[in-house]
């Protein structure tokens, strides 16, 4: 029995365990965060291979090393998907359609942002570059409140520390429909819909991130959206890849992607999601 490594104890590894089980792969818990690492010392347990690279990349990176570890999702791929405008410049060079997007390399005039503000048309979604579940993303109407959510950005970006010093500037897609498409070695692999409660969307709330009280419902999407998502996993070289799509009447874009998705419910994905997923995992670990 293959031994997989998942570093978080979230919802993902308790859906994973059963399910692989049943095709000959054992889910173990290799925490990342929240221990000491004897970096001297041959570990205690043995993995065949990993499922996704850890959030924590310098602990990462330690205990790939120990452990020996190929990753279904290595640390090139997570870092890919975390580079929102890297993935948007990358899909939109390859003819994907993508949000009006600029990135801004603080620190940057007030003129130029206003230009681009401009160019996008307000409102204009306002993005840190290399957040997830919706972290710090806001709308701004109008450019004193444009400004004012630059000014917040800019005092983090003045920390020595802080890594990426990029925001995006996105346009606002009004009654956009968000999906999120699964696709497990380069093909669809089912999709939920991400929907705010009515009475929240009444009240004027916007985004549909799961972890801020939106539902995900499973979906059966029209074939040119799976093959969007598809195309997009392709583009990035990504192989199992959660891929945002915006959908209003008229057009479909690719907003984010994640390579390090939540599994949601079975019932969510194609009857076959889990005999592809421990494939594609026995592929790692045989290094093909």
């Amino acid at each position: 029995m293959l031994r997989l490594a998942v570093t978080s104890r979230a919802e993902t590894f308790d859906r994973l365990q059963a399910p692989l089980a049943d095709r000959g792969i054992e889910v173990a818990h290799l925490p990342a965060e929240g221990r000491t690492v004897a970096l001297d010392t041959a570990p205690s347990e043995a993995f065949d291979v990993g499922f996704v690279f850890p959030s924590r990349t310098q602990s990462g990176v330690a205990l790939s090393a120990l452990h020996s570890l190929p990753w279904v999702n290595g640390r090139d791929a997570v870092l890919t998907s975390r580079n929102k405008g890297g993935v948007l410049a990358t899909l939109g060079a390859a003819g994907l359609p993508v949000p009006k997007t600029t990135m801004v390399a603080s620190p940057v005039d007030d003129d130029a942002i206003a230009d681009a503000a401009d160019r996008l048309g307000w409102p204009v979604v306002v993005k840190p570059n290399s957040t997830t579940r919706g972290t710090g993303v806001a709308k701004a109407t109008d450019l004193d409140s444009l400004l004012g959510v630059v000014d917040y950005l800019d005092l983090i970006h003045d920390y020595r520390a802080t890594g990426d010093k990029t925001f995006l500037l996105q346009e606002y897609l009004p009654d956009a429909r968000d999906y999120r498409v699964m696709v497990v070695d380069g093909a669809y692999a089912g999709a939920v819909e991400r929907r705010l409660p009515d009475v929240d969307r009444e009240s004027g709330r916007w985004k549909h991130n799961v972890h801020r009280g939106a539902e995900a419902v499973g979906v059966d999407p029209p074939a040119d959206h799976r093959r969007l998502a598809e195309r997009a996993a392709a583009a990035l070289d990504v192989s199992y890849l959660g891929v945002d799509l915006l959908v209003t009447d008229d057009r479909a874009v690719v907003a984010e992607t994640n390579a390090r998705p939540t599994v949601d419910a079975a019932t969510k994905y194609v009857p076959d999601f889990y005999d592809r997923l421990a494939g594609l995992i026995g592929k790692t670990a045989d290094g093909r």
